[in-house]
């Protein structure tokens, strides 16, 4: 069930190679996404040891490919006076609901596991406590979005066809517009990644590659 299909050396190659094929499912051809600047924001989910570390029974084999694309992500943002904001998935007994039953294993505030491994930039950084796989349920996500008064939000981070995708479908029916970067999320296979994308693609979010965002923003760091 589990695959690397993300390693360092192939993320270029395999990202670009899922863009194109879902970018052909896009059958509006839409136009691609304008400038984020002052408008956006940038989501990362569950950046934590327990899928981060091979030790772990979650570990998700191609988080370390994206890691560096999510750092470049937070610097950019950072550097523009941009909201990040970190999710930090944990559960509780009351709180668990029917991950408990799907899952059986829980995240638990006091364990190690639980750690973000990427620190939020000072300013503009944030952490929110997430317990289901949507990160606007019962949290102040929304709240803060709004505040800031913004409308764009790339969403990154892990797992794609999990709190990627369920967070991403939540904002677009909040008004949001998703954008989802094809290497800047990862999970356990390339054909749970791939569903993702073809799903999102016709109806929720435009699919990017983490230097298309970059330059969006006006980043120097598109290399």
């Amino acid at each position: 069930m589990k695959e690397r299909y993300f390693t360092p050396e192939s993320i270029d190659h395999r990202a670009k190679a899922l863009l194109e094929q879902v970018r052909v499912n896009d059958l509006r051809k839409r136009r691609r996404p304008q400038s984020a600047r002052e408008r956006s924001a940038l989501l990362v989910l569950d950046m934590q040891r327990y899928f981060v570390e091979r030790e772990s029974h979650a570990f998700v084999p191609s988080a370390e490919a994206i890691i560096p694309r999510i750092r470049r992500l937070v610097s950019a943002y950072s550097e523009q006076g941009l909201p990040v904001i970190f999710t930090r998935h944990l559960n509780t007994p009351r709180d668990a609901g029917r991950m408990a039953v799907w899952w059986r294993d829980l995240i638990n505030r006091d364990d190690r596991s639980s750690e973000l491994v990427l620190e939020p930039p000072p300013r503009v950084g944030m952490i929110i406590e997430k317990s289901q796989y949507d990160a606007f349920y019962r949290t102040s996500l929304e709240e803060i979005l709004k505040e800031r008064g913004v409308e764009q939000l790339v969403i990154c981070g892990l797992m794609t066809h999990l709190c990627c995708e369920t967070t991403a479908r939540a904002a677009f029916v909040r008004g949001f517009e998703v954008l989802f970067p094809v290497d800047g999320t990862a999970t356990y296979n390339e054909e749970f990644h791939r569903a993702t994308l073809l799903t999102l693609t016709h109806g929720f979010a435009d699919p990017l590659l983490v230097k298309e965002i970059l330059t969006l923003l006006g980043s120097e760091d598109v290399a």
